[in-house]
């Protein structure tokens, strides 16, 4: 039984999802850090962001008894936390204030959230369309 999200679950998902990305885009591009910096924290965001799509297909696949391969599944989980786990390396050891450590923490895991329910969503429209047909 597939039911499609409302629309106010979609527009939350997308708010949260651009609110997130774009403040910490907003928040890397006013930072005062060398250029690398900026790139290493850009680059943990499209990796974080690609990891939990993959991870939330993936799950909805094996749930729907669709053939994910355990590599697979593992690579999906692993990069998932990978993402984090540079990310809170990454703030550890940064000489910014812990403000703005929280700001970006905060701001990634808005931005993962609201890519894993805007993925779902996807994913829930269009199994209600094809059912439907």
């Amino acid at each position: 039984m597939y039911q499609k999200p409302s629309a106010a679950f979609i527009a939350a998902s997308w708010i949260a999802l651009g609110t997130g990305m774009i403040g910490y885009l907003i928040g890397l591009f006013r930072a005062d850090m060398l250029l690398n910096e900026k790139g290493y924290y850009f680059t943990v965001l499209m990796f974080g962001l690609f990891a939990v799509v993959s991870l939330q297909k993936s799950v909805r696949d094996r749930l729907e008894n669709i053939p994910v391969t355990d590599l697979y599944y593992g690579i999906c989980w692993f990069a998932t936390i990978l993402s984090i786990v540079l990310l809170i390396v990454g703030l550890w050891n940064a000489t910014l204030l812990a403000s703005e450590k929280g700001f970006y923490a905060f701001s990634f895991l808005l931005s993962i959230f609201g890519a894993i329910t805007v993925q779902k969503n996807t994913r829930d429209s269009q199994a209600r369309d094809t059912n439907s047909q």
